[in-house]
């Protein structure tokens, strides 16, 4: 007989929660972050070694006798809504998570613990909007060597090692050196994405069969996207309701005034819901219990609460909202670019569909 999952935070996913926040904190202030958007390295180096030699995350859901820390996806979870509530410009949903879970349906050890260390970071050549069961395109493999150019491949640019799908059905690493990435235009200056042109690529190795990993890569990544999304809201929520206090108009704080009273709840009410969806996904990632259908649920709300709750900061800022030295539109960029992130909305309602059998008419 099966029980309800708990899906509170336990006192060790809280201790993680605070020692990651007061990390990012010191890393990731709004000036800092802006300023490297603009520049030809978004990503943070430092934060990023912070993460993973100060903290060990980034072999976090890896096995302890490979190195890693040997957690679970919930604890992931609860790093991700921290990374999301400062918008980082750090690899860990895509290397620490989607990568990590292909190399371990691949029973790639010695690659695992390459990437448990942090010094080397691990991209998934699959297009950064693919949903889980998606299709998704292939490299061509000519001789051993891999020829054929994948695009939006998110974070390739800091990546080291690539696990590149082959039109054999094979998944295979190559070392990133040995491709060439070409910086894509991104929504998300925060997260970039690449083209990845394989030109006669040698030094490739077979891991096993793409069609499992990639599956199970992209669901962990769907499942766990939902917390950072959840994080993204649950910053713009809190950064709103302290503004409004703070703001004055015919001297009283705006936010007495009750449309927005009204607004913030509603608001509140769609945060809370999209947090037990995250935190479900999460703790079936966790026990392999319906976890298709935990993934799909959570990403059916996650993206258009995330939209919605960083609309709603860029609108209730005023002014500030608009300029580009307020961090709200780093946050409302990532948002949409989340919303389609591992399958839009749509893909996993229709998903949902199926699985549970209550197709449209």
């Amino acid at each position: 007989m099966s029980t309800q999952p708990d899906l509170l935070y336990t006192e060790e996913e809280e201790a993680l929660r605070a020692a990651v926040r007061d990390l990012l904190a010191d890393h990731c202030d709004a000036a800092g972050l802006i300023a490297r958007t603009e520049s030809d390295a978004p990503h943070d180096v430092a934060a990023w070694k912070a993460l993973t030699e100060g903290m060990g995350l980034a072999g976090l859901l890896i096995p302890e006798e490979l190195d890693g820390q040997g957690a679970t996806h919930r604890e992931a979870a609860v790093v991700l809504e921290e990374l999301g509530r400062w918008a980082a410009p750090v690899p860990f949903l895509t290397s620490a998570v989607v990568a990590t879970e292909a190399l371990l349906e691949c029973g790639a050890d010695d690659l695992l613990s390459q990437l448990a260390t942090g010094t080397v970071v691990g991209a998934l050549c699959v297009s950064l909007h693919t949903a889980p069961g998606a299709s998704f395109p292939t490299a061509r493999v000519e001789d051993g060597v891999l020829r054929g150019e994948l695009t939006g491949i998110a974070d390739a640019a800091f990546a080291d090692l690539l696990l590149v799908p082959g039109d054999d059905g094979g998944l295979y690493a190559l070392s990133a050196g040995s491709a060439t990435i070409v910086p894509q235009t991104s929504l998300d200056l925060t997260r970039p994405v690449a083209r990845v042109v394989l030109d006669g690529a040698a030094g490739a190795r077979r891991l096993g069969d793409a069609a499992p990993a990639v599956h199970r890569a992209l669901r962990a990544g769907a499942g766990l996207l939902a917390s950072e999304q959840l994080g993204l809201a649950d910053w713009a929520l809190t950064e709103t309701v302290r503004y409004l206090k703070e703001r004055k108009q015919f001297n009283r704080p705006v936010g007495g005034f009750q449309a927005l009273k009204h607004r913030l709840a509603e608001l509140w009410l769609e945060v809370v819901g999209l947090r037990a969806a995250a935190r479900n996904a999460a703790d079936a990632l966790t026990t392999g219990d319906d976890t298709d259908v935990a993934v799909a649920v959570a990403q059916a709300c996650a993206g258009p609460v995330a939209v919605r709750a960083a609309e709603e900061a860029l609108q209730l800022h005023g002014g500030i909202g608009m300029t580009w030295e307020h961090p709200a539109h780093l946050h409302l960029k990532r948002a949409k670019a989340d919303s389609i992130a591992y399958g839009t909305a749509g893909a996993h309602r229709e998903a949902l569909a199926e699985l549970v059998d209550l197709r449209a008419p």
